[in-house]
């Protein structure tokens, strides 16, 4: 005899309902008599695509009421499989965000997850993420607060939020999908700053950066938080979001470990310069030495620690600690001379003009000799020339007058001819 399961499931709209009636009676005796007997087959009531009956799941065969034909389920499982499945982004890809030099990562609380985008949603996408803080974790946030005027709390341990597009191939920057709305516990999250306005007709994209959402995260081991992005789906791109919590850093701190890195061989930077200043063969004009400031070009002041990237070809330093206190206010990392990138990792101390530097404590200015050798620039002292300029003595007064004393001629050649009378 057949034996129905103990499960239905109706995925369709059937065309026999007094059939499936009967068959929802059978499968409540079958629970009667059978119980909760596990292993059992699924009993599946759906709408036929082709002929348009119902179908039910009996002893491993799937069978058809209205032609009373049945196919092995094996053979209706390899069906399935064969036909072809959309491509889906991976919920965990192996990206990897680029470090942030003013922050230290403690620990990843969503590791980097694909924004997919859903065929239900047309327009803006929705995705919902789920995260708990461990006890150790909301301890460490909590310490870190510090009260700022006017009610504001800030912490150096922070809850972080970051975007970046779902590229492997490199250390991905920050960077917004379009139309970007994030709700932290249902609170709407202001993102920093404002999107430029359109231009010709296109929206500008926000600058991508880290976002601090400690303010509306639950600090409690016991109770989950909820994150809610909502962005526009853009041909072509696929972007991941993660969650870390990380410690902010401070440019004093980032400038002691530069200092910890070490100090570039002062040889180094002799090498660049002989290379520099060594003849052409292919130019008409050679260069001899090479002038250089002491005076950084940030903030025109005599340079302190002497650095400049390892990935830029002037011998011309700023110095590092202006460079970090910008950087900490506005992270660009661009090089003030070269208006290259000058990445933190790519900073070093140059030794050869901290010897320089300590030499010559009354010079702004030094240049640099084709053997690697330098010598200060001074300004040459100008010399007073005074000029023996004739003097005009009016008779019976006491006045003198020089040319260029600025006073007026005119009336001094009405007042000669009245001191003669």
């Amino acid at each position: 005899m057949y034996v129905f399961s103990t499960v239905y499931v109706c995925t369709g709209e059937c065309p026999a309902p007094t059939l499936c009636l009967v068959f929802i009676k059978l499968r409540e005796l079958d629970y009667r008599v059978g119980g909760r007997g596990a292993g059992r087959p699924l009993a599946l009531c759906h709408r036929s695509a082709r002929r348009n009956a119902v179908a039910v799941f009996v002893d491993g065969t799937i069978m058809n009421i209205s032609t009373g034909e049945g196919v092995p389920a094996a053979s209706r499982s390899s069906m399935n499989l064969q036909q072809p499945t959309p491509l889906m982004p991976p919920v965990h890809p192996d990206v990897q965000m680029k470090p942030l030099p003013f922050y230290d990562v403690l620990d990843v609380l969503i590791k980097p997850s694909s924004l997919g985008a859903s065929t239900a949603q047309r327009y803006h996408q929705e995705k919902h993420f789920i995260f708990a803080l461990t006890p150790q974790q909301v301890r460490e946030v909590c310490i870190s607060r510090d009260f700022l005027p006017g009610g504001r709390r800030d912490y150096m341990v922070q809850i972080q939020l970051r975007f970046c597009l779902s590229e492997t191939s490199c250390l991905q920057e920050d960077n917004y999908p379009n139309s970007l709305c994030i709700k932290v516990n249902g609170k709407l999250f202001p993102l920093p700053g404002f999107a430029p306005p359109p231009k010709n007709g296109i929206e500008q994209k926000r600058p991508g950066r880290p976002l601090n959402i400690t303010s509306l995260v639950r600090l409690s081991s016991a109770v989950p938080n909820q994150i809610s992005v909502t962005w526009a789906q853009e041909i072509g791109k696929t972007y991941s979001m993660s969650v870390y919590l990380v410690r902010q850093l401070t440019s004093p701190l980032l400038l002691q470990r530069l200092r910890m890195k070490g100090i570039r061989n002062p040889d180094h930077s002799r090498a660049l310069i002989k290379e520099k200043l060594t003849a052409d063969p292919d130019s008409e004009v050679a260069t001899t030495s090479l002038r250089v400031s002491l005076m950084c070009p940030l903030g025109k002041m005599r340079l302190t620690v002497p650095c400049r990237a390892v990935t830029c070809s002037h011998l011309q330093c700023f110095d590092a600690a202006l460079y970090l206190q910008m950087n900490e206010k506005k992270p660009t990392w661009i090089c003030p001379v070269c208006d290259k990138k000058a990445t933190y990792e790519s900073l070093i101390i140059d030794g050869l003009f901290l010897e320089i530097l300590n030499d010559c404590s009354d010079v702004d200015e030094i240049k640099f000799q084709e053997d690697g050798t330098w010598c200060p620039m001074r300004p040459k002292k100008e010399t007073v020339k005074v000029s023996s300029q004739p003097i005009t003595k009016i008779e019976g007064k006491d006045f003198l007058w020089t040319p260029g004393s600025g006073f007026n001629q005119s009336v001094l050649a009405l007042l000669i001819p009245l001191s003669h009378s």
